[in-house]
């Protein structure tokens, strides 16, 4: 049987630094490599194309605002088991812990010496692999301390094959609900298999599984029927989905771009 390559998604904004981890590690080690820009939109829509088994944050002279940049990451490592590692000198390692709204991560120092890294990645593939052969091992990582909510937050599961709707939704909703984001319909049932949620956002138009689909899908399925789905769907297709809205019975449609106010509302018209 063909061995799966270990996935990692580099990112940073220091090109040419990126560029030649993703050599190195590919040569060296066999790494399926690929190099991401650290902007949201980006950051989002490859973590979830390629679900990668590791995400190497690589950091230098940053501020807050682009520290916050990656906590976008934070949604592939809902979908799917992702370590981040954070690369940092002792300056930007305080910013991070102190900015970030990651959960976890694994930090090492720079200048980083590849037989470092290497060891930590060997580290990691190794417990992937046995996770995947059933045996389930814990990873010993950085872990931001939770404010306990003082209510339970709604989960709210948002889906669309655009990863800038996908990051605005996500900061419309951020203060109230608690989100993960999917950028494809084929992703839902997958999300559904691991975890529960109160409440869908699914784009009416996506390539491969359409947004219909998804809902008839959901339908078919006793464990999923129930919950409830509100259409995020284009001006251009309101006569559409206010036809399929008749047929499948969803809880609403919301039309984009929707302001946050018009989303909230429509979420608790369905949630209360």
């Amino acid at each position: 049987m063909k061995r799966t390559k270990f996935r990692i998604m580099v990112t940073g904004r220091l090109g040419k630094v990126t560029r030649d981890l993703c050599e190195h590690m590919e040569s060296d080690r066999g790494y399926a490599t690929v190099e991401c820009a650290p902007k949201k939109g980006e950051l989002l829509k490859t973590s979830l194309a390629t679900m990668p088994q590791v995400i190497i944050i690589c950091l230098r002279s940053e501020t807050p605002e682009t520290v916050k940049t990656f906590d976008i990451l934070a949604e592939p490592a809902k979908v799917g088991a992702v370590t981040i590692i954070v690369v940092a000198n002792e300056e930007d390692t305080e910013a991070f812990t102190e900015n970030t709204a990651l959960k976890k991560a694994v930090l090492l120092p720079r200048p980083l010496p590849l037989s470092v890294l290497y060891y930590k990645l060997h580290e990691l593939e190794s417990r992937w692999r046995d996770a995947e052969n059933g045996i389930i091992l814990s990873l010993n990582e950085f872990e931001r301390p939770e404010e306990r909510a003082a209510f339970p937050r709604r989960h709210i599961l948002v889906v669309d094959d655009d990863p800038e709707q996908l990051v605005q939704i996500r900061e419309h909703l951020q203060e109230f609900y608690e989100t993960t984001l999917v950028g494809s319909g084929k992703g839902v049932l997958k999300y559904l298999d691991r975890f529960k949620v109160d409440l869908i956002l699914l784009d009416y138009m996506m390539p491969e599984m359409d947004g219909p689909a998804v809902l008839k899908e959901l339908r078919s399925h006793k464990e999923y029927e129930d919950i409830p789905v509100i259409f995020l769907t284009g001006v251009t297709e309101k006569d559409v989905v206010v036809k399929t809205i008749t047929e499948l019975k969803p809880q609403g449609y919301v039309v984009k771009p929707a302001k946050k106010s018009e989303i909230v509302a429509r979420i608790i018209d369905v949630l209360g």
